[in-house]
């Protein structure tokens, strides 16, 4: 089994706010970019890593990754479903992919693990954690039409497994439909493809807004005390 890995690094990060893409804002003195490659790259599950970004920012992020050699930089689209599908397609040794969010720098190794040996059993998978909130549903005027059981309702992030064949079937069935997903699952899904959820971390939050970030020090504080006391 062959196993890519496509990390998206294509977005403005505007809802950061500042100067500074959200991908490059600097965390614990390096560039969360850098964070979430080094956790692949630590790794030798992968046969090959493509990450994504803006054709702005292609030599920016090859300097930023020289000391990776193994990982293929390449530009994507004018949005992330786009930027994945542009990701996908220079994969040339792989059977599947995992695909995963340049902002995510706090997966663990475990959960990566995890991923893998749930995508072998059901070719795709999703990383998610049991909603902790009360979900309200809500038309356009404000009124709530319906509270679904909590327990029936999971937060999703990435990375997201597949057998690389069908999410590229599946992104190209969106683009001839001119469908856009809220995640690369849901392209699958809208086709028929059962996808199984695997219980993921809390601590592995999308960096988004400043609050984010702020949350993601705290997580590497604990993270390096954790490494201290042991």
């Amino acid at each position: 089994m062959h196993i890519g890995v496509v990390i998206v690094a294509a977005g403005s990060g505007k809802r950061m706010g500042g100067q500074v893409k959200k991908q490059f804002i600097e965390l614990a003195g390096k560039p969360v970019l850098l964070h979430t490659v080094e956790i692949f790259a630590s790794m030798d599950n992968w046969s090959e890593i493509v990450v994504v970004t803006s054709e702005e920012d292609i030599q920016h992020v090859k300097r930023l990754l020289k000391d990776f050699p193994q990982v293929q930089v390449t530009p994507g689209g004018a949005e992330r479903q786009d930027s994945v599908y542009c990701g996908l397609t220079k994969l040339i040794a792989s059977d599947f992919v995992l695909i995963h969010d340049g902002a995510r720098p706090f997966v663990t190794q475990g959960a990566l693990l995890d991923l893998v040996s749930a995508m072998k059993k059901t070719d795709a998978a999703v990383l998610a954690v049991p909603v902790k909130d009360t979900i309200k549903q809500v038309d356009d005027k404000g009124i709530v039409v319906a509270t679904p059981p909590r327990k029936s309702l999971w937060a999703v992030q990435t990375p997201q497994a597949f057998r690389l064949p069908a999410i590229l079937h599946a992104h190209e069935q969106a683009r001839a439909d001119g469908y856009t997903g809220t995640d690369d699952s849901s392209l699958l899904e809208r086709l028929g493809q059962d996808v199984t959820v695997i219980a993921g971390d809390y601590t592995n939050i999308k960096l988004t807004t400043p609050e984010d970030l702020a949350m993601g020090e705290t997580i590497m504080r604990r993270g390096n005390n954790k490494g201290e006391d042991q």
